[in-house]
């Protein structure tokens, strides 16, 4: 879960699949054996979508859907001359900010701004186009709305140095920004840890930030991200087998000057930091953490996506028990069950033992916020909220950027400096006009 590409697990529920042939995320090949070996039972349809729903999670999809329709692309026809882009209504594609919208099968990236013009009959929006990174946009058909902005650093104007980070099994690429500005927090490293489905460019909207503090940012790459080396199973393990690779981004950290890491973890992302400082013996050079649409609880979040997908409570809870159990394995594909208590930070609360800032939107459509609030009621020595509105999935930048950086540098310079020790005062809900 991160700002690419995430949409609910399930797309389409399987009672819809044969009047709705659709494109799904689903890899329905990966599930045809348990659904023909369940489908003479009479309760066959219950543990098929547990089953389907357990894997998925877990599964890292290669080949994110493009399922954005594009209707047109007219350059040079906005009101200041700017080239403008019609493409169909979402509940994505009609909150304001910048968003990357990946086309011809990832072959082409563009950044899209401002709406102009809302076409009701239609179902479609106008937005601008700010930028054409790679492509022929003027050929799409169809695309994918994503929260990342600049493909890379060099889009994004930064000076940068390609690094290699020694992982299990391999090496992992990773992206390290200088600061330009010489402050006391130069040997202070910002790790930004990318979410479920996403990679490293999603930690580029923390890097202003990190140059206002004059401190080298890192960028990572984990393990079946699609550029770290994959994990023996090729699985997900929702931060439990994560960590390691951010570790061992902390120790190259360690090797390369810093004297301690700040770690900046977007959604599935959050998930993996808790488990690094919770886990790693180099915790002690974690300064604190910054959370952006953190997963706190898995198990809220796998109730969430049982919900909107429409899945029978019984589905849920059984895809959840694949998912923990050492049985489910021969289903989930994972070398070993994922231990999701271990993984619900409200219950554990006061296991905590670093700061941490958390970023959510009240409108987070994949991750809720409820045990983000949870958290930094039970746990308000440690814990610090500012809640947005309107933003998507990780997507509180693209909503407002100057008031996530300014919450983020706030913290930062109390966190670093020791200037004061009382709660942030952003906490209460702004809506993107």
């Amino acid at each position: 879960m991160g700002d690419a590409n995430q949409r609910n697990f399930v797309r389409t529920p399987l009672w819809r699949t044969q009047s709705r042939p659709a494109k799904r995320t689903v890899r329905w090949s990966a599930i045809g054996a348990i659904t023909g070996a369940l489908a003479g039972t009479a309760l066959a349809t219950i543990p098929t979508l547990a089953s389907i729903f357990a894997r998925t999670v877990v599964t890292p999809d290669p080949h994110p859907a493009e399922d954005v329709r594009i209707y047109r692309y007219s350059q040079g026809a906005g009101p200041q001359g700017e080239d403008l882009l019609e493409l169909a209504m979402t509940s994505h594609t009609t909150v304001q900010g910048s968003y990357a919208l990946v086309f011809h099968d990832g072959q082409g990236v563009a950044r899209i701004g401002e709406i102009v013009a809302t076409h009701r009959r239609k179902q479609s929006i106008t937005r601008v186009v700010e930028e054409i990174y790679s492509g022929d946009l003027s050929t799409a058909v169809r695309g994918r709305w994503a929260g990342f902005v600049w493909p890379s650093p060099a889009e994004a104007g930064y000076a940068y140095e390609d690094v290699l980070i020694s992982v299990d099994d391999g090496l992992a690429p990773a992206w390290f920004i200088p600061p330009v500005r010489h402050t006391d927090h130069a040997d202070i490293w910002l790790i930004t840890v990318h979410g479920r489905g996403s990679k490293r460019n999603e930690g580029l909207r923390m890097m202003g930030v990190a140059q206002r503090m004059g401190m080298p940012g890192l960028l990572v790459s984990y393990r079946n991200d699609g550029e770290a080396p994959d994990a023996r199973d090729r699985k997900y393990g929702l931060g439990a087998t994560e960590w390691p690779d951010i570790e061992a981004a902390i120790l190259y950290a360690l090797n390369h000057g810093a004297k301690s890491v700040v770690l900046a973890g977007y959604s599935m992302g959050g998930a993996v930091s808790l488990q690094a400082v919770h886990h790693s013996t180099l915790a002690q050079y974690v300064c604190g953490l910054v959370l952006v649409g953190p997963v706190i609880d898995w198990m809220d979040v796998l109730r969430h996506q049982a919900e909107v997908n429409r899945l029978p409570n019984s589905a849920g809870r059984l895809g959840q028990w694949l998912i923990e159990s050492t049985w489910g394995k021969t289903i989930t594909g994972l070398a070993s069950p994922v231990d999701l208590r271990r993984l619900d930070w409200v219950t554990r609360s006061s296991d905590l033992t670093h700061p941490m800032l958390i970023l959510h939107s009240e409108d987070d459509d994949f991750v809720p916020i409820g045990p983000s609030i949870k958290l930094a009621t039970k746990n308000r020595r440690l814990v610090n909220l500012v809640r947005f509105k309107d933003a998507r999935h990780t997507r509180e930048w693209n909503v407002d950027p100057g008031r996530f950086e300014s919450a983020v540098l706030t913290w930062l310079h109390v966190l670093l400096t020791g200037a004061g020790h009382q709660r942030l005062s952003l906490s209460g809900p702004k809506t993107a006009e």
